[in-house]
């Protein structure tokens, strides 16, 4: 929105203070993820930048980071790791949030609110807590330091995610359509897979990238819940820090910025069509 010409004085004042303030604020949660990038193309093992490198002398630059990420097997394992569990975590935690959600958002559902809070608790207890949690209760089942209680754990971080992403698309749903499907002789079955479904659908994948993102990114719960054999690409970050600084870890960083932008993206698309399907103009 540009400034009117009838502006004021103080309104030109406030105008231009405002778009500072967000654009120091930009600059401060963008800069430290735009230093990792040039950083990740360093010829010499440090994490600084190099006079080289400052006078754009290509000898200062290497993709030999890249190459030890896509030729060393310990990352390999990492990355198929991650995305075994992030993948099985999704699935998971997408068929429970929606069920919930489809639950909660009926009116006659008794307790909503207090089932709403237990549903939602993972995003609000400290996440250390969680990972406490869950690993002495996976150590009594046996499901501790095993895959499957890895999924378990990153499910149960994820469903969040799809339970509000759900709820906020049923906000806007017409239950008469339910109701005429019924008329029409629509099983529960059909009705829900012709009807409901292609509505929420975009909210349950909204909710599915978000929980698939926070799998692949988790590192807390899985330090506490796996072992060296279940590590992921963040348990292998950390412990390059902890053990051997390797600019690798720049190199993953960066892809997994891109990806995390791509992700981000699919959800802004996601959301613009969610709005277009529920009559509202997108922002």
């Amino acid at each position: 929105m540009s400034l009117p010409t009838y502006a004021g004085p103080l309104e030109r004042i406030w105008y231009y203070t405002f778009r500072t303030i967000c654009g120091l604020i930009f600059f401060f949660l963008i800069a430290p993820l735009v230093v990792i990038v040039p950083l990740s193309f360093n010829a010499i093992p440090y994490f600084t930048f190099t006079p080289e490198m400052l006078s754009l002398d290509p000898s200062g630059y290497s993709l030999q980071w890249y190459e030890d990420f896509f030729t060393n097997p310990n990352w390999h394992g990492a990355v198929k790791n991650s995305f075994i569990i992030a993948v099985f975590a999704t699935l998971i935690a997408t068929t429970l949030g929606t069920i919930g959600a489809l639950a909660l958002s009926r009116s006659h559902m008794p307790y909503r609110s207090a089932i709403m809070a237990i549903l939602i608790s993972p995003m609000i207890v400290p996440l250390i807590i969680s990972a406490a949690g869950m690993y002495f209760f996976y150590s009594k089942i046996g499901l501790a330091s095993t895959h499957l209680g890895v999924i378990l754990a990153h499910a149960a971080l994820g469903t969040p995610f799809v339970v509000i992403t759900v709820t906020a698309t049923l906000v806007g749903f017409d239950q008469s359509l339910i109701r005429a499907a019924h008329n029409l002789g629509a099983s529960p079955t059909v009705t829900f897979f012709r009807v409901i479904v292609p509505l929420i659908l975009p909210g349950v994948i909204s909710g599915a990238l978000l929980a698939f993102i926070t799998s692949f990114d988790e590192v807390v719960v899985i330090l506490f819940v796996g072992s060296y054999e279940q590590r992921t690409i963040p348990w292998q970050m950390f412990s390059g820090i902890r053990e051997q600084i390797s600019p690798t870890i720049l190199a993953v960083a960066t892809l997994l910025i891109i990806v995390s932008i791509l992700l981000l993206t699919s959800l802004e698309l996601i959301r613009r069509r969610s709005e277009r399907l529920r009559g509202i103009k997108p922002g």
